[in-house]
């Protein structure tokens, strides 16, 4: 809390106020705005002074101690290979793919497997939980169907049919209305949640899509594909916007930042490109890597962009100057899979090396090696207030780590 001293006649006096609830991302201005109001003491002159050092008391709210990560548990999740792990909004569930083709539901803070989604004639490669509501899973397979299910019940809502070859990859729109599906077939599909039918067929690439990913309002989503372009569609239409072009090799990732003004794309021809979301037009390359990008993401607050690659390191760029401000060095092998913590400050990697690495944000210093996976890692997620990770890996387990 904040001790106010003030002089009423002669005699000091003290009033404290209680800031138990304060935290590292209160509104500091309207939160002393509040105070006032019950608190005649704080004039105009002394409300910027006050505000000052609630923002401070934030800034020391925001550094706690190092939060060093355990194994908790390990959990031999599949008979068959993994292909992916998706958290939960809040953390409390997250899901695996596998080449059993079953998808499984599983239950954070026990460890507990809690339901099998079974139905799919093939692998199950791509999966999502509808974030931040949680109560629906979505499934794509290799047997070129996608699936809705409940989380709670694992019924099964709708088959989606209509892709002529594998989906590889999916995602619910931010409404949780709609899902969409990218596939070997060249074509990505929207698809209705309430009605279980097809609403559009986005056409235009020349090869599969790999990668697919609303803006956080919903109105836009953007395809990476195997024929060197991503491409921005209007989800109301299904209308092609633009076409990214500069790549020279396939793109393996793209994503919008959060105001979704910014689009960025990672590709195997070892470069990371930003684009303008609005005009299609691109701002810049983002150069440096020796071989292939696997993955490329945007910190929260679209400030920062991370980047993995084939040639065993991670870099950070900053989004604004487009300048290189971290090398995260340290990998033997290739980095699949990069992302960061909700605040911002930690970076997380999962590379073929077996281990997954944390890191920090700003110097690129490893903080810590999460060893104990007997073959390569492919996947690695936080949970939302980012003290949990689960990594994912071709040894078949699944492991947590708090």
């Amino acid at each position: 809390g904040i001790i106010l001293e003030y002089v009423q006649g002669d005699e000091t006096k003290t009033r404290s106020i209680d800031l138990l609830d304060l935290k590292p991302d209160t509104d500091a201005v309207a939160l002393v705005e509040e105070i006032r109001k019950g608190e005649p003491l704080i004039t105009a002159s002394c409300e910027e002074h006050v505000i000052h050092l609630v923002q401070r008391l934030q800034e020391k709210l925001g550094e706690k101690e190092d939060h060093q990560f355990y194994i908790f548990k390990v959990l031999r999740a599949h008979v068959l290979p993994l292909t992916n792990v998706a958290f939960n909004k809040s953390g409390s569930r997250f899901i695996t793919g596998s080449y059993d083709r079953t998808c499984k539901v599983w239950d954070t803070a026990s460890g507990e497997e809690l339901r099998t989604l079974e139905g799919h004639g093939n692998v199950v490669y791509a999966i999502a939980f509808n974030n931040p509501y949680g109560d629906k899973i979505a499934t794509g397979s290799f047997d070129k169907t996608c699936r809705l299910w409940s989380t709670e019940t694992g019924k099964c809502y709708h088959t989606f049919r209509g892709h002529r070859a594998e989906i590889v990859c999916l995602a619910f729109n931010p409404q949780s209305t709609l899902v969409a599906t990218g596939s070997m077939d060249t074509t990505a599909k929207l698809w209705d949640i309430e009605k279980g039918e097809e609403v559009v067929t986005l056409s235009g690439h020349s090869a599969e899509i790999i990668v697919l990913s609303f803006n956080s309002t919903g109105d836009r989503i953007i395809t990476g594909s195997f024929d060197h372009t991503v491409a921005v569609w209007d989800v109301g239409t299904g209308r092609m916007l633009h076409t990214l072009i500069g790549h020279r090799g396939e793109i393996s990732s793209a994503q919008f930042n959060w105001d979704c003004s910014l689009i960025v794309s990672g590709s195997m021809d070892k470069t990371c490109m930003l684009w303008n979301a609005v005009t299609g037009t691109h701002i810049a390359t983002l150069t440096g890597h020796s071989d292939e990008i696997l993955d490329v993401c945007f910190d929260f607050a679209g400030q920062r962009i991370a980047t993995a690659s084939a040639d065993g390191s991670a870099r950070v760029y900053n989004a604004e100057t487009k300048e290189c401000i971290a090398k995260l060095e340290g990998h033997e092998g290739e980095i699949s899979k990069v992302c960061f913590n909700p605040k911002g400050n930690r970076i997380l990697t999962a590379s073929s090396d077996k281990t997954a690495r944390l890191w920090d944000a700003a110097t690129g210093h490893c903080l810590q090696t999460l060893e104990g996976h007997t073959d390569e890692i492919f996947s690695c997620a936080f949970n939302y207030k980012g003290d949990r990770i689960i990594t994912g890996s071709k040894d078949n387990t699944c492991r947590i780590w708090h």
